[in-house]
C-alpha cells in the first residue's frame, strides 16, 4: 500500500474519532428554569413603572405590591414567606386599541427613572408567567430586545380567564442568541409587559396582577483557555456598558 494511501486513512480514523466528541459538545443543553421577576421584597429584581396609552383616565393606572401569590406554585404558604405581587388598576376613557406599558426601571446617578431592561442568562427557550386575569378580553404582549437593538414581540395570549393563569411562550429560533465570534453567547433582555385592549372591550375598572416572571434556559458554554475573557459580565465590566 502506498505511503500517501496509508496517511489518508489514518487521518480517515482520526476525523471519526474526533468528531463523535465535538458533535457531542454542540449538542451538550443545561436546561435551566431560571426566575427572572418573584416580584417579593427579599428577592425583587426591579422597580417597575406602568404607562397608559393616549386616552388613559386621568390619575391612572394605579400599581401596588401586595400579598398575594398563586397557589399552584405556593401552596398555602404555609411556611409564612413574605410573597408578593404586582398589581395594576387602570380606566381609558374610550375604547379601542388602549394599552399599558409594565417597564422594568431604574433611578439613575441624577435621580431620573431610566428603563433597566432584565438580562435573560443562557440561550432562553421558554418564557412564562402567572398572570392573575379579571376575564376582560384583552391579550399580553412581551417585548424582548437582542443584542443588535433588535425588539422582539412575544405573544402570549388572550386575557379572557379568570384568576391566576399560567402563561407561555417559546423563544422562536429566528431570534438569534449567538454570535459568530467570541463571545459568542448573545443573551436577550426583556424590555417590558405590555397589556393591549379589544375595540369592542369594556375599558373602565380593569385588574390585573402579575408574579413569577421564570424562563427555561440553557446555560451550557464550552469551556477554553480565556473563556473568563469572554462572558457577557466580564466583558461589560472591563469594557464598561454599552
Amino acid at each position: 500500500m502506498r505511503k500517501g494511501s496509508i496517511f489518508i486513512i489514518c487521518l480517515t480514523v482520526l476525523f471519526l474519532l474526533v468528531l463523535p466528541s465535538v458533535m457531542a459538545d454542540l449538542a451538550t443543553e443545561n436546561l435551566e428554569s431560571m426566575i427572572l421577576e418573584s416580584f417579593d421584597p427579599e428577592s425583587r429584581t426591579t422597580d417597575w413603572l406602568i404607562v397608559g396609552s393616549k386616552f388613559t383616565t386621568e390619575g391612572f393606572p394605579k400599581q401596588t405590591y401586595t400579598e398575594a401569590w398563586p397557589e399552584a406554585v405556593y401552596g398555602s404558604n404555609t411556611d409564612g414567606r413574605d410573597l408578593q405581587v404586582l398589581g395594576i388598576n387602570v380606566k381609558w376613557d374610550r375604547k379601542g386599541y388602549n394599552n399599558i406599558e409594565i417597564i422594568p426601571v431604574k433611578e439613575d446617578e441624577d435621580g431620573n427613572t431610566v428603563p433597566n431592561p432584565i438580562s435573560i442568562p443562557g440561550r432562553a427557550q421558554k418564557i412564562d408567567l402567572w398572570v392573575w386575569c379579571s376575564d376582560f378580553d384583552y391579550y399580553l404582549e412581551i417585548h424582548v430586545r437582542d443584542t443588535k437593538g433588535v425588539i422582539h414581540v412575544l405573544h402570549m395570549g388572550g386575557l379572557a380567564r379568570i384568576g391566576w393563569n399560567n402563561f407561555y411562550t417559546n423563544i422562536p429560533s429566528r431570534i438569534s442568541q449567538s454570535g459568530q465570534y467570541v463571545p459568542y453567547l448573545k443573551s436577550l433582555e426583556l424590555v417590558k409587559l405590555v397589556v393591549w385592549t379589544k375595540p369592542t372591550e369594556n375599558v373602565s375598572d380593569f385588574y390585573i396582577y402579575f408574579d413569577q416572571i421564570k424562563v427555561l434556559t440553557d446555560t451550557f458554554i464550552s469551556r477554553f483557555d480565556g473563556d473568563n475573557l469572554a462572558g457577557r459580565g466580564s466583558v461589560e465590566k472591563i469594557w464598561g456598558e454599552e
